[in-house]
């Protein structure tokens, strides 16, 4: 039985909603342990959310590490073979600073990772899950999207490296045009290659409207066929009747050194931070030794405790009072009664100022009596 939504918080009724979605698109539910050996993170620090990691020495000696994220788990730990296709959900305590805290938190994420044979369909599917995740929490939601060849294809046709490639994608991601600019006074960078930059950054309006101004920057090769994924999501979205929820927004970048594909973020209006984020990452697979495909996302959960928390007006909607002699078969009878019509009821032998209530009963030998109603 799914508990109530009136006594779950935010995050609690997303777990829920979340889980029943994946499940309805085919996925199946992985598990992981607690910890894993801190070398996993450590060779791959810049692809967890936060590089705080906590720590602790196993009795052979190991350092290990409480897990701060799942998707290197699923990736050391699955088994691939050719032509398979694991799609897979989780929910998993994690153990990583919080926003809300900025301390170390045991925080409960929810996210689902596509490996293995991943083509274009199952990518666009990914997507549409991320867009629909965002709908299970709120109405009021935008998914931002971009594309790594597409950031990378205009930065190798002028050969950028070093330095100046990763100061690039620095600005590209602040949308700091103005420090973009001064590369291309300094000469770093060529003036035509800062106005793309600079058009690309500032554009932002749905996937659907963006695509005719990003062709006319693509270029044969790894732009174009970032540009033909792109457009085929767009149309998948359109299908799912989701395009006007879908916008791209080139300062979405990530580590070049992991992801290779679109990368994606999700915001809910009242929450000022994304509260999803993903994108392909195969070169996550590829530097682990596994030649395969990844599309993946997690929901932060800890970013919605307080999202939608209203005040409780009342502890209970009736406050039920009764005598000494009342017998218990008659205030079992009216609770049953006033909870079988959807009622909270608390029982009490009278009335007290910390009890906030919607309605106050009394229940004596003459039957039922209201004594005061709130609203």
């Amino acid at each position: 039985m799914t508990p109530s939504k009136d006594v779950l918080r935010s995050d609690e009724r997303a777990i829920y909603a979340l889980r029943e979605l994946y499940r309805k698109f085919g996925y199946s539910q992985y598990r992981v342990g607690k910890f894993e050996e801190y070398d996993l993170y450590a060779r791959n620090k810049s692809f967890l959310v936060s590089e705080n990691v906590l720590t602790f020495t196993d009795t052979n000696g190991k350092l290990m590490a409480l897990k701060p994220d799942v998707t290197l788990s699923i990736v050391k730990n699955i088994s691939f073979e050719e032509g398979v296709t694991h799609k897979l959900y989780y929910n998993e305590n994690v153990y990583r600073t919080s926003a809300e805290s900025h301390g170390f938190k045991e925080i409960m994420q929810t996210g689902l990772e596509c490996v293995g044979d991943v083509d274009i369909f199952a990518e666009s599917e990914v997507v549409m899950l991320a867009l629909r995740s965002l709908e299970s929490i709120s109405n009021d939601y935008i998914l931002d999207i971009s594309h790594m060849g597409i950031v990378e294809g205009l930065l190798d046709s002028e050969d950028t490296q070093g330095a100046d490639r990763d100061d690039i994608l620095g600005y590209v991601k602040s949308k700091n045009t103005a420090a973009m600019k001064k590369l291309a006074a300094s000469g770093r960078i060529s003036e035509k290659l800062c106005d793309t930059l600079c058009k690309m950054t500032q554009m932002y309006t749905t996937l659907a409207q963006s695509l005719s101004i990003i062709e006319e920057f693509v270029t044969d090769g790894k732009m174009r066929a970032a540009y033909d994924e792109l457009r085929h999501i767009s149309d998948t979205m359109s299908i799912y009747g989701l395009s006007d929820k879908l916008y791209f927004d080139f300062s979405v970048v990530n580590d070049c050194n992991y992801y290779d594909g679109v990368i994606f973020k999700g915001f809910i209006n009242g929450i000022p931070d994304s509260v999803l984020s993903g994108g392909r990452y195969d070169r996550l697979l590829l530097k682990m030794g596994k030649k395969c495909g990844a599309i993946g996302f997690a929901v932060y959960l800890d970013a919605l405790e307080r999202f939608g928390k209203e005040q409780i007006e009342y502890d209970t909607d009736v406050l039920l009072i009764y005598d000494t002699d009342t017998e218990s078969k008659s205030i079992i009878d009216t609770v049953k009664l006033l909870s079988d019509s959807g009622k909270t009821v608390k029982t009490a032998r009278r009335a007290d100022e910390f009890v906030r209530y919607r309605q106050l009963l009394k229940i004596g030998k003459g039957g039922i009596e209201i004594l005061e109603t709130n609203d």
